[in-house]
C-alpha cells in the first residue's frame, strides 16, 4: 500500500473542452502551496487556465508555481494571509491583472482535534476566520467579475468533506466550517441564476501531508504498522481501503467548472469510497450483531 504523497504527472489530469478554459481566464485557489490546492493549481493550468496561487509559504507555493510552468501552464502566486481582509482585497485586485477572473476554488485549512468543552476559542476563531469568512469574502470580490466577464458566468468551488454530512467525535469546528461551506454554495447558487454557479467537493482521507503526517503518531499509539493504521482506522468506514490522491480531487473541482457540470449547481460531489452513504448501514448491522 502506497501511502506517500503521489507526484503529479499529466497523464493523471482529466483534460477538458471547454471554451472558456484558456488563458484569458483566470482561477483563483487558496492554499495552492502544497496538496489539493497544488494539485488543483496544476489542474487548473494543464487545462488552459491562468491559475492564480494565494498561499502565506512562498517557498511552497513557489514550487507549485514551478511544477506549472513545467507542464506548459500560467501561473501567478501572491503572497496571502487569509485572516487579513486587505489581504484578500489586494489579492483579488492583483488577480484581475492576469485576466478576467473566471473561477474560485476555496481549499485552504487547518483542523485541530478537541472535545467542544476544551475547544480553545481562538483555535476556533482562526478556523472561521480561514475556512469560512475568507472563502465568503473571496466570494464577495470575485462574483462582480464573474458578472463582468464575456458570458457572465463563473464557478466557486468549495472544499467540503465527510465532514459536511456527518460528524465525528472532536472536530466540531471543522464539522461547522465543512457544513457552512455547502451553505455558503448554495446560497451562491440561491443568487446565481444558473450563471455564477457553485458547489461543494466532499472527500475522506486524502494524501496530502496534513494526513500522512498523522499516520507515524497512530501507528505507535496502537501499536499496528502504517498501513494498518490507513486500512483500519483512516479509511474503515470507507469501502475502499486507499486514500485519494489530490490530483483526482482537483480533477473534480474542473469537472465542476467545466461545460459538463452545468447542472451542478449548489450541488456536492461526494467521492468518499462509500464513507457517508454506507455509513448509517454499517453502523446498524453493528449495533443489530451487538444486540
Amino acid at each position: 500500500m502506497d501511502i506517500t504523497e503521489p507526484k503529479i504527472t499529466r497523464k493523471e489530469i482529466l483534460i477538458l473542452q471547454d471554451d472558456n478554459f484558456n488563458p484569458d481566464n483566470v482561477c483563483i485557489i487558496t492554499g495552492a502551496g502544497m496538496g489539493i490546492g497544488r494539485a488543483t493549481a496544476i489542474a487548473a493550468a494543464a487545462n488552459g487556465l491562468t491559475a492564480v496561487g494565494l498561499d502565506v509559504n512562498e517557498e511552497e507555493c513557489e514550487k507549485t508555481v514551478e511544477m506549472v510552468h513545467e507542464m506548459g501552464g500560467e501561473m501567478v502566486f501572491i503572497k496571502t494571509d487569509l485572516t487579513r481582509d486587505e489581504d484578500i482585497e489586494h489579492a483579488v485586485a492583483e488577480a484581475s491583472k492576469a485576466g478576467a477572473i473566471k473561477y474560485l476554488v476555496n481549499i485552504a485549512g487547518i483542523q485541530h482535534i478537541d472535545s467542544i468543552e476544551n475547544f480553545p476559542m481562538e483555535k476556533y476563531d482562526l478556523m472561521q476566520r480561514l475556512m469560512l469568512r475568507a472563502p465568503f469574502y473571496l466570494s464577495k470580490l470575485t462574483i462582480p467579475h464573474m458578472r463582468k466577464s464575456r458570458d457572465r458566468t463563473g464557478g466557486i468551488g468549495n472544499m467540503a468533506s465527510v465532514h459536511g454530512h456527518i460528524c465525528t467525535l472532536n472536530k466540531p469546528a471543522y464539522n461547522i466550517m465543512k457544513f457552512g461551506l455547502r451553505a455558503l454554495s448554495q446560497s451562491i447558487s440561491a443568487e446565481g441564476d444558473g450563471e455564477i454557479r457553485s458547489f461543494t467537493v466532499s472527500t475522506g482521507f486524502v494524501k496530502t501531508a496534513l494526513a500522512l503526517n498523522q499516520i507515524p503518531a497512530q501507528a505507535k499509539q496502537r501499536g499496528i504498522t502504517p498501513e494498518e493504521v490507513v486500512r483500519d482506522v483512516m479509511m474503515g468506514d470507507s469501502r475502499i481501503k486507499e486514500m485519494m490522491s489530490p490530483i483526482e480531487v482537483a480533477n473534480l473541482f474542473l469537472l465542476g467548472f467545466s461545460r459538463f457540470g452545468r447542472y451542478l449547481v449548489g450541488g456536492d460531489l461526494l467521492f468518499d469510497g462509500g464513507m457517508v452513504l454506507t455509513y448509517a448501514e454499517k453502523k446498524a448491522v453493528k449495533q443489530k450483531s451487538e444486540g
